[in-house]
């Protein structure tokens, strides 16, 4: 049975949004919810102003991974 595809642009929007959403929609979960607490985290950061250089780092990191886990999870899907 074909698993369903994933669209590497859906997972980027919800990425956008929450970063780690688009790891767990493309079902690496426990990885979504480590990015999430990351996030978390480097909000925090900004209280002392790294934060305003890792938190943006790392947001486009977290696009970037959950748009290209998409295209991987479809190649592998034989959907490409």
């Amino acid at each position: 049975m074909p698993q369903p595809q994933k669209s590497p642009g859906f997972a980027a929007v919800l990425s956008f949004f929450i970063p780690g959403l688009g790891q767990i929609y493309n079902g690496q979960i426990m990885k979504g919810l480590i990015y999430i607490v990351l996030a978390s985290f480097f909000g925090f950061l900004t209280v002392f102003l790294i934060g305003y250089i890792l938190y943006p780092l790392f947001w486009i990191y977290n696009l970037y991974d959950a748009y290209n886990t998409a295209k991987r999870y479809n190649e592998r899907s034989g959907y490409y």
